[in-house]
């Protein structure tokens, strides 16, 4: 079975990444699974202030922080894993590599927020739910 673990650093996240280890250890084969993390891009004026390698640190700074514990949660169950660590809109991000890896489920984090927040804030997860052909599993 191949899953796509989507992480942003939040608790959800981190319960999202136990949840593969958790499932992984019931699997009859353990499965493969593609850690990522998509960093929202800065905004133009603050990447030209940064500067190409400023910007490049910055997101892989976010990144680094983001797959830390998830990274731990998955070695310590001895998961088979690669991980991605990319810059753009993250459900569309999370679509997109979930098919090019031919993934069977996607497991992701959620915030947890209500409906009237999410429509003013936007919300990866309901996007990636409402657009993905790949099973969705949310841990909250």
């Amino acid at each position: 079975m191949r899953i796509l673990l989507a992480v942003d650093g939040s608790q959800s996240g981190n319960r999202a990444a136990r949840y593969v280890a958790k499932l992984s250890s019931a699997l009859a084969e353990k499965p493969h699974v593609t850690l990522i993390n998509v960093d929202e891009p800065l905004m133009r004026s603050v990447s030209v202030e940064l500067g190409v390698q400023g910007t490049a640190r910055y997101h892989a700074e976010n990144a680094n922080y983001a797959v830390k514990t998830a990274r731990s949660v998955l070695r310590k169950a001895d998961v088979d894993f690669e991980e991605q660590m990319l810059v753009g809109n993250p459900a569309d991000t999370i679509i997109k590599v979930a098919k090019s890896s031919r993934s069977q489920l996607i497991v992701m984090g959620s915030h947890g927020r209500n409906v009237l927040q999410s429509v003013f804030l936007g919300s990866v997860t309901i996007k990636v739910l409402a657009h993905s052909t790949i099973p969705v599993t949310i841990i909250r």
